[in-house]
């Protein structure tokens, strides 16, 4: 009997199917992955806006965390929106208990519309709880600036945010550039004590929903085949750009649409 490449998202649920965990299985999925799900809040929101923020019990996110990894276990781990610090302990600590490998932590902060997912009390917890666990982060230059209480906003800041941020104990960090002005989109993987630029071409589009949940749930895919940290964020940033040109000849909704998941099965 075939096992499959079995991945597990933890983060909010997106009402509007573009970001979140709508996102993540449907990359998990395009990405020859199993994916099971721990719903950790739900939002009501659309490609506009965010309305409302529903958090789940933490203590109901350890059930679903236990049920998940006594019978069917896991290869990786995405993480995404933790709304709160007792979220981000119970997380923390369920799974630490069950040894969880490739975790990869995207810090979501504030949604594509500009509202704040993450409470401010919660970035300590974040940083101290569930970074020395995580084998990646994937912070964006503004989250990098919130993590570090400094602004990270030109390529010649990212090195030393990279240093700055695996000090806080991930195993590698991807600080990625999209908010840089230019043609291209510079990502920059910290691993092993080297560096390593992921250079894309920028696709002017106003469907970037999820872009973020995307690239952090394909990188997680990549490590559950038995990848390493460089193969799965180059493998990753690949999927991602043909997602996001794919669905740069979509219109969904009234604001920011999604990205095309399955473009390499579907028009």
């Amino acid at each position: 009997m075939r096992k499959y490449c079995r991945v597990l998202t933890i983060a909010g649920s997106d009402s509007g199917g573009g970001a979140g965990i709508q996102a993540d299985l449907k990359t998990f999925s395009a990405n020859g992955c199993y994916g099971m799900s721990v719903v950790a809040a739900l939002t009501a929101q659309n490609t506009a806006e965010v309305t409302g923020i529903f958090p789940v019990p933490p203590e109901f996110v350890a059930r679903q965390i236990d049920a998940v990894m006594t019978d069917i276990g896991t290869d990786a781990v995405k993480i995404g929106m933790l709304h709160s610090p007792d979220l981000i302990a119970v997380v923390a600590e369920r799974l630490a208990y069950y040894r969880a490998k490739n975790i990869v932590v995207d810090p979501v902060m504030v949604s594509k519309s500009g509202a704040r997912l993450l409470q401010r009390d919660a970035v300590e917890a974040l940083k101290t709880r569930l970074f020395p666990l995580a084998a990646l982060i994937t912070p964006n230059l503004p989250e990098a600036s919130d993590l570090l209480g400094r602004p990270v906003e030109k390529a010649g800041d990212m090195e030393a945010a990279c240093r700055d941020l695996a000090a806080l104990g991930p195993g590698a960090v991807l600080l990625k550039g999209g908010h840089l002005d230019g043609g291209q989109s510079p990502d920059l993987l910290y691993c092993g004590g080297g560096f390593s630029f992921f250079d894309s071409r920028r696709i002017q589009t106003r469907n970037t929903h999820g872009t973020g949940c995307t690239l952090s749930s394909a990188i997680a895919s990549g490590l559950a085949k038995g990848m390493d940290v460089a193969s799965a964020v180059g493998a990753a940033k690949k999927y991602i750009g043909g997602a996001i040109e794919a669905g740069a000849r979509y219109t969904t909704g009234k604001g920011h649409g999604p990205v095309h998941h399955y473009y390499a099965f579907w028009e």
